[in-house]
């Protein structure tokens, strides 16, 4: 037997929305009318089923003034008249002519609240509807902003590197080298700003197999001679279905979080692990931690742990934030557990995709290199 299929709340509303319910109703209440006039006895009955039912189908249509004055005004006359008639002919009793301001009362009662609500949400559609315009007109303005930066940004910047070439003054070179250290931060966070402002664009991933193992050793050869103690593994072979630069971003990111945050000397290991339908990268470090407090807010935009040292390596606070952007358009999620003086771990989960042929071979021939063996890697 095939199973009826019950109606969502959505589309019960719509249908209760349509005219027909207004003709059903109509149908109804005349249909009850009819009932009062052939059964003074018990007119009471349909009397109520007129009210009753008028109450629900308002709850849903919310009728505008007018009409619902007008229809109000012709259920009271209406099933006034028919109880004063069935009073006067002694087939009902006086007290009955009580029930119809007592309804028409409880109906306004319903009418009021009913109006408030619905004002209600028009105001919060109205803000919004606000919202949405202001997020995206602040939207454009980043991309325009970053866009148009960018230009004048390398301009200056080749002036700078050229000025510090060619300068035989020492000190004038000196603060050439300070003003490219500035305009490569400020570039940097065009870009970053960039970033953040298309991520909800439907182009910002251009998907394709990715091998977790060979974008985890490619981060290390690109970090490796920083003066960090590096390690890579355990690694599990895995493959997502992901942009292959974005997530060589956000790794990149995390990475540049682990070295802002440790000295020469101090360990940063890199490893990843499968578990159900997705795989999780992670990025471990010895430093000093991050306190309980601030773990909340460390992948919000501009969050700087470190006020001194992360502008003095260059960071504008975007790191963690693009991080968990990246995260999220791949269906993945980031988090962090830290206990203060003992160091970080950062872990990027990230769904699982399609295993390709020869993956676990590909696996071992990314990890062959002698710079990236389980027993440790010196920048």
């Amino acid at each position: 037997m095939r199973a009826i299929e019950s109606p969502s709340p959505d589309r019960l509303q719509r249908a209760l929305a349509s005219g027909w319910v207004d003709v059903a109703w109509l149908a109804f209440a005349a249909a009850n009318l009819v009932a009062m006039a052939l059964v003074p006895q018990w007119e009471t009955v349909p009397f109520h089923f007129i009210w009753v039912s008028l109450t629900l189908v308002y709850g849903y249509r919310v009728w505008a003034s007018f009409q619902t004055a007008l229809v109000l005004t012709a259920v009271v006359l209406s099933t006034g008249v028919l109880l004063t008639y069935d009073v006067f002919h002694q087939a009902q009793l006086a007290d009955e002519l009580t029930e119809v301001p007592l309804m028409a009362s409880m109906f306004l009662a319903m009418v009021w609240h009913a109006q408030r609500r619905v004002s209600a949400m028009e105001d919060l559609r109205r803000v919004s509807d606000a919202n949405l315009r202001l997020l995206r007109r602040e939207r454009e303005f980043v991309q325009d902003a970053s866009h148009e930066l960018r230009t004048p940004i390398t301009v200056a910047l080749g002036h700078a590197e050229l000025i510090e070439r060619q300068s035989g003054d020492p000190e004038v070179a000196e603060d050439a080298r300070i003003v490219i250290d500035e305009l490569v931060r400020l570039r940097r966070l065009a870009d970053r700003l960039l970033l953040l402002a298309t991520t909800e664009d439907p182009d910002f991933l251009s998907r394709s197999s990715v091998d977790i193992a060979e974008l985890m050793a490619a981060a290390m050869q690109r970090w490796a001679p920083i003066d960090r103690r590096w390690r890579l593994g355990p690694v599990e072979p895995a493959t997502v279905d992901g942009d292959r630069d974005r997530l060589g971003l956000a790794l990149d990111a995390l990475v540049e979080n682990a070295v802002k945050h440790t000295r020469p000397g101090d360990e940063i290991r890199l490893g990843s692990r499968r578990g159900g339908d997705q795989v999780t990268i992670t990025v471990a470090d010895s430093g000093a931690g991050i306190p309980a407090d601030r773990l909340a807010t460390v992948f919000e935009r501009f969050t700087r742990l470190d006020q001194a040292r992360t502008r003095e390596g260059g960071g504008v606070g975007l790191g963690l934030a693009i991080v968990k952007a990246i995260a999220r358009a791949h269906g993945g999620t980031v988090q962090v557990h830290s206990v203060p003086g003992a160091g970080s771990v950062f872990e990027l989960a990230l769904p699982l995709g399609p295993t390709p042929n020869g993956q676990a071979g590909a696996r071992r021939n990314v990890l062959a290199s002698p710079r990236l063996q389980e027993d440790g890697l010196r920048g």
